[in-house]
C-alpha cells in the first residue's frame, strides 16, 4: 500500500477531520498545507496529485498518537539545564510499523485485534498478530502484507464509523 492510501484510509476510517489531520500531523513533527493534503487525497491519474512522504505519514500517525494518548513524558534534562534535542529517525515506515502504531494510539489490545479482524472475515490468530509486534531482527517476526494491513484498516471502518 502507499502512504497516500494508508491516510486516506485511517482518516476514513476515524472519522477526522482534515484540520484534525494537519493539526495531527503538526503535532507529529511535520506541518504540511491543505494544499498539499488534498494533494495526497487525490487519485495518482489525477492532476495534483502528490506522493505521501514517508515524513509526513509518519507525522500524522505520532500526531495520531499523542491526540489520542496525550504527549510522552518530559525529555531529562543535561547538566547545563537545555533539554535534551532528540533527532528523529526517519524511517521507511512499513505495514508493521503503521498496525504498532494504530494499536498504540487507539490502545488495541490482541482480543480487540483479532476481533478487528473478524468483522471483516479474515482469519488471524493471536500468535500471528505478536508476530507482526515483534522486532524485525526477532526469530519470530512475521512481516505485515499489504492485505493483512488492508483488511485490519477495513476492519477499523467497520469498528469506528
Amino acid at each position: 500500500m502507499t502512504n497516500n492510501d494508508i491516510l486516506k484510509r485511517v482518516r476514513y476510517a476515524l472519522d477526522l477531520s482534515d484540520f484534525s489531520v494537519l493539526e495531527m500531523t503538526k503535532n507529529g513533527g511535520k506541518e504540511i498545507s491543505s494544499l498539499d493534503l488534498t494533494a495526497y487525497y487525490r487519485k495518482e491519474d489525477d492532476e495534483g496529485y502528490k506522493n505521501c512522504s514517508n515524513l509526513v505519514l509518519n507525522s500524522f500517525l505520532d500526531g495520531l498518537i499523542i491526540k489520542k494518548r496525550g504527549p510522552g513524558p518530559e525529555k531529562s534534562q543535561d547538566v547545563s539545564g537545555e533539554k535534551e534535542k532528540s533527532v528523529k529517525k526517519i524511517i521507511t515506515p512499513r505495514n508493521n510499523d503503521v498496525m504498532k502504531k494504530l494499536k498504540i494510539a487507539l490502545k488495541l489490545k490482541d482480543d480487540r485485534i483479532v476481533e478487528i479482524f473478524k468483522d471483516v472475515d479474515f482469519k488471524i490468530s493471536k500468535s500471528e498478530i505478536n508476530a507482526l509486534f515483534r522486532r524485525s531482527n526477532h526469530k519470530n517476526f512475521r512481516e505485515c502484507g499489504d492485505q493483512i494491513l488492508r483488511n485490519f484498516l477495513q476492519g477499523l471502518t467497520k469498528s469506528y464509523r
